[in-house]
């Protein structure tokens, strides 16, 4: 398994929009991103940088791999 990265939340959301993710609404600095086939809803935090805990739970909400991410960076 891979280091995860340092990222932004919105690194993360354009990278999840590459896999078929759109942003469904905002509330505050969270934005609510889904994907349709397969079903998937995650809420990532707008800030400059996402705790590793975060982003791991991103990832496992999404379905996709660190290695996966750091492709689509």
């Amino acid at each position: 398994m891979s280091k995860l990265p340092r990222v932004s939340g919105q690194q993360v959301v354009a990278a999840l929009e590459r896999i078929g993710f759109r942003v469904r609404r905002q509330h505050g600095s969270h934005i609510i991103m889904r994907r349709d086939d397969p079903f998937a809803q995650t809420v990532v935090p707008a800030h400059r940088e996402l705790d590793r805990g975060t982003l791991r739970a991103i990832l496992r909400q999404s379905d996709i791999s660190v290695e996966d991410l750091l492709h689509l960076l």
